[in-house]
């Protein structure tokens, strides 16, 4: 047992992960794997000029189980130490190979986010890689007589010849984490990708090796360094899908296990689905933000567990250059549209990204947008909310900008029945150069409503075409805290406003407030009914508001 060499570090993170409530079995990862331990002669397999099978490289957004999912996969097949009481358990014990492989390999697991001590230089960063497996090496196989001043690659050849053709499979977690770091030159960062070719790249020790990262090789490997690797996108490829983010059934089976640890449940499931869904396969499966998901079930209430740790900037760096005025397609998305979009398997990090197409890339890389039948958009609330702020934070939005920051003075027109205030909000909207301003019909307008209410997010939970009484209401806002005033918003284009109050009042949208529904919050607060009108064929008098209380306060 070594520092990285069968070491117990790998096993001991995945049995903390396992003893959790809301562990999810990902142990099925191994029926790909395995296949390519069994293989006689890799070469022979199909594949791409190049590549080999015994070279996986899975990428995808932060906190996507990554870590995880290597933790696992080292603490099956390590020698280091025996993991059955675990995996007896699970998903991967019902094949016929599963004690075969359990526990029977040399593992090699590095995580590159691993620093040494400040002041950190690339230098100190590889003796530290080099130095603590060179001493795993030397102490394990001390008759391949191993030098201190050995290059690894030389060393695991070494062992190979001399002590019986031994073979390691190479676990390498966040394999890109030195490409963002600011210690390393871009030549020390090319050094590093020859570093990982040379020790990995048609070497007979190699078993397997399974690497993770952000952004995928081709990204820093032009040429042939890593081309042995079969790279597996969230965008371009379908295997490996399933395992990295919550599947819809994963995700029924964690809130059947909420409701029976949690007394007093105040989530629904289709709290997890508004707020972290979204995320699509290019097969088509749906995925949700595991880390989000685990941590709402965890605090038992919704928020934003994934984008907290991220500053603004973080998406705003994609977008300031404004090509392509993506900023106006930004502001679509919020709005709730698609964007068309070209993305490609890799995106940049540096300052050159030149055309709409790699931001939109790179943004889908980095987990803000998700990518489905040629188009990108914002996947679920979560990512919405920190887009919002971004529109609220950053002047150069323009008018938008500026109409979010005054939302919160249509929110307080809207709750005081100020409609003169309302009226003079949405005329500006109207005037203004604004992308969003076709009214060719209500969806167009609900575009608006969108962003006159953008600051009402901080306290309510918006839900648009929302399920309510006799039908599906177009916008209804359900207050965070329960005393709170609540409303709903019904539009009509060529119609009036007094025919939107009346449908309200006629479907029964406010039964939505009673939290009889279980998937709604309860509001004992105000209900108001608000309609708002736009009459194409009057130019004098393009908008009409009206806000009624359809129910007190309750006592």
């Amino acid at each position: 047992m070594g520092f990285y060499l069968n070491g117990t570090g790998a096993y001991s993170l995945f049995q903390l992960d396992y003893s959790l409530t809301y562990f999810v079995d990902k142990s099925d990862i191994m029926k790909e794997l395995v296949p390519i331990l069994e293989l006689k002669n890799p070469a022979e397999k199909d594949g791409k000029k190049g590549s080999d099978p015994r070279y996986v490289c899975i990428t995808r957004p932060r906190r996507f189980g990554k870590t995880v999912i290597a933790n696992m996969i080292a603490a099956y097949f390590g020698k280091g130490i025996d993991s059955s009481a675990e995996f007896d358990t699970l998903q991967v014990a019902s094949y016929d190979w599963y004690k075969k492989h359990l526990n029977m390999h040399n593992v090699i697991r590095i995580s590159f986010n691993e620093l040494p001590e400040e002041p950190v230089t690339y230098a100190s960063y590889m003796a530290r890689i080099k130095k603590h497996l060179l001493r795993d090496l030397r102490m394990a196989y001390p008759d391949a007589e191993i030098e201190k001043d050995d290059a690894l690659w030389d060393a695991l050849t070494a062992v190979y010849e001399y002590c019986g053709g031994e073979k390691f499979i190479f676990v390498l977690d966040e394999w890109d984490y030195i490409y963002h770091q600011a210690f390393a030159t871009d030549s020390e960062r090319e050094a590093f990708t020859k570093f990982l070719s040379n020790l990995l790249k048609d070497k007979s020790y190699v078993e397997m090796a399974y690497m993770t990262g952000i952004l995928p090789i081709a990204k820093y490997s032009s040429g042939s360094e890593l081309n042995m690797f079969f790279e597996y996108t969230m965008a371009s490829k379908e295997k490996y899908s399933e395992y990295f983010g919550f599947t819809d059934a994963e995700v029924d089976d964690l809130y059947q296990r909420y409701l029976k640890v949690q007394e007093n449940p105040r989530l629904s499931r289709e709290d997890l689905a508004y707020w972290y869904d979204g995320y699509q396969t290019f097969s088509g499966i749906r995925l949700y933000n595991p880390r989000s998901v685990v941590g709402a079930l965890s605090d038992n209430q919704t928020g934003n567990y994934w984008t907290s740790s991220g500053p603004y900037d973080e998406i705003y760096y994609y977008v300031k250059a404004d090509i392509g005025e993506i900023r106006d397609e930004i502001t679509e998305m919020i709005a709730g549209e698609s964007v068309p979009a070209n993305v490609q398997e890799y995106a940049s990090t540096s300052m050159e990204l030149s055309t709409r197409d790699e931001i939109y890339s790179a943004m889908v890389v980095y987990g803000f947008l998700t990518c489905a039948n040629g188009c990108v958009s914002i996947p679920n609330k979560e990512l919405m909310d920190k887009f919002a702020d971004m529109v609220k934070q950053k002047s150069d939005f323009g008018y938008m900008h500026r109409l979010a920051v005054e939302s919160g003075r249509m929110l307080k027109a809207t709750l005081t029945g100020d409609t003169k205030t309302m009226l003079e909000i949405l005329e500006r909207v109207y005037d203004t150069e604004s992308p969003l301003i076709r009214y060719s019909d209500e969806a167009e307008l609900s575009k608006v409503i969108t962003f006159v209410y953008l600051q009402a997010r901080e306290f309510y939970d918006i839900r648009q075409e929302d399920r309510a009484g006799k039908g599906y209401v177009d916008f209804v806002f359900y207050p965070y805290r329960e005393t709170d005033d609540g409303f709903i918003v019904e539009l009509k284009v060529d119609d009036t406003v007094e025919s939107a109050i009346q449908q309200i009042r006629d479907r029964n949208y406010a039964l939505g407030f009673d939290g009889k529904l279980g998937d709604r919050p309860k509001c004992t607060g105000r209900v108001l009914a608000v309609g708002i009108a736009y009459d194409r064929k009057d130019p004098n008098k393009r908008h009409t508001c009206k806000v009624e209380v359809l129910r007190g306060r309750r006592q």
